[in-house]
């Protein structure tokens, strides 16, 4: 090996000059912009979340304005109910008991058993006896069924 000059021997010495590869760079650069991307992106988000809550908000005070028409016609609605049942079962008691008997067979036998428990005792066994045997049955075990504390509430 042949021996090094004064000029090699002083470029070993000296430092050289730190230059930064483009990947160290790219490093650097994302390290002094995280903390105003990190708070931009949080930003945005916030802006996304306040348009998502209003339009939350606005779903709900129509839901609610729904919900009260809603409570509206069901209110109407039961009152209606009850003043056509009112009037179903003035008929029934006004109605011979062989002609009753006839139009409550055809009916459901959920809401003839409604009409015979509130007629009077009298008037609902003269009906029964007019129906048909198969149907009176039925009705009876239904408004047997509706005075046993035991069964479940669903009728069917």
């Amino acid at each position: 090996m042949a021996a090094m000059s004064a000029e090699e021997s002083h470029e070993k010495s000296t430092p050289k000059p730190a230059v930064k590869t483009a990947r160290e760079e790219i490093r650097a650069f994302c390290a002094n912009i995280a903390d105003a991307a990190r708070d931009q992106r949080y930003a945005l988000q916030k802006i996304e979340l306040e348009k998502l809550q209003a339009q939350v908000d606005d779903r709900i005070i129509i839901l609610e304005t729904r919900k009260a028409e809603y409570e509206d016609w069901m209110k109407k609605r039961d009152a209606f109910s009850k003043q056509a049942e009112a009037g179903l079962v003035d008929i029934y008691k006004k109605m011979a008991a062989d002609a009753a008997a006839q139009q409550l067979e055809l009916m459901d036998p959920n809401l003839s058993s409604a009409i015979i428990m509130k007629l009077s005792p009298s008037k609902s066994s003269l009906i029964l006896t007019e129906m048909e045997a198969k149907k009176a049955a039925m009705v009876a075990s239904i408004i047997s069924a509706a005075g046993n504390r035991s069964t479940s509430k669903d009728p069917s």
